[in-house]
């Protein structure tokens, strides 16, 4: 036969319960939060992870020229579809790329380059043309290229990522940048960009188009003298592979068109020089 608690237990053993059932339910609460609320550095992923980089949209060529003689047809539809394969490389780099660089990474990395690779395309199929009908001028208008949609998700989600990334990360991308500093050109140097000499390797120039192939010859120099000046104003930007995408990279593409142009000169009226690709790529000294 059980016997009733004095009135003072009952007290205690109210109180104690009470107790037991506030920390019980502050245990339950707490936990709730932390399983709900995720983490800031979980938040900042999935801002990146989630926004759309946007995609490159360029000025439609085909739409422009004029009518294709049948003996430049097969020449001008190999470089159209290149210029569509151009896009779409540009664009899988954008959609891999997300979060890295600064603020000018897709127009220095992507764009910048992506530009060069056109004009040099264009240009041939403008030289095609013109081997047989009148050549299209004002082609190269049609080069550039633009980043659309995306929002925030465009070249600002670029930026905002590499940014979000460095704070995120003291010693991830940032020290990947100063890294990379480093490594285009020591400690406090840039370094320089050294060229093979295109004009050593040259034959016979004739008379007729020495002018055009000069006033090329100078251009290439021009193009050195621009990419070193970048490669110093751009010191510590960008990750790894800065230098190589935006300085490096577009040199290539830009001389390898200035070299086409010399070969198309000197073979109006001469064999055509072979084998002067090879001379476009550039490298860094220090």
């Amino acid at each position: 036969m059980s016997r009733a608690l004095p009135k003072y237990n009952q007290r205690r053993v109210a109180i104690i319960g009470g107790a037991a059932a506030v920390v019980l339910s502050g245990a339950v609460i707490a936990g709730s939060a932390l399983a709900g609320t995720p983490a800031k550095s979980d938040t900042a992923t999935g801002a990146r992870t989630l926004a759309s980089p946007g995609t490159i949209s360029c000025p439609d060529v085909a739409s422009k020229l004029p009518a294709v003689p049948a003996s430049a047809k097969a020449e001008v539809d190999r470089n159209l579809a290149l210029l569509q394969t151009q896009i779409q490389e540009a664009n899988k780099r954008l959609k891999d790329t997300v979060g890295q660089g600064g603020p000018n990474f897709v127009n220095n990395a992507i764009l910048g380059p992506l530009k060069d690779k056109r004009v040099a395309t264009v240009n041939r199929i403008a030289t095609a043309i013109g081997r047989t009908a009148a050549k299209p001028a004002g082609l190269d208008a049609l080069a550039p290229c633009s980043l659309n949609g995306g929002g925030t998700g465009g070249a600002g989600a670029n930026a905002g990522g590499g940014q979000a990334s460095a704070t995120a990360a003291p010693g991830g991308a940032a020290n990947q940048q100063s890294g990379a500093g480093k490594a285009a050109g020591g400690s406090t140097a840039a370094g320089t960009i050294s060229c093979p000499d295109v004009a050593s390797k040259l034959p016979a120039v004739p008379a007729s188009a020495k002018a055009e192939v000069d006033r090329n010859l100078a251009l290439l120099q021009t193009q050195i003298q621009e990419a070193n000046k970048r490669l110093k104003d751009t010191v510590g930007q960008g990750g790894p592979n800065f230098v190589n995408n935006a300085i490096l990279g577009p040199l290539k593409d830009k001389r390898a068109s200035t070299i086409d142009r010399i070969a198309i000169s000197i073979g109006r009226t001469s064999a055509k020089p072979t084998g002067l690709d090879s001379l476009a790529a550039c490298t860094l000294t220090k």
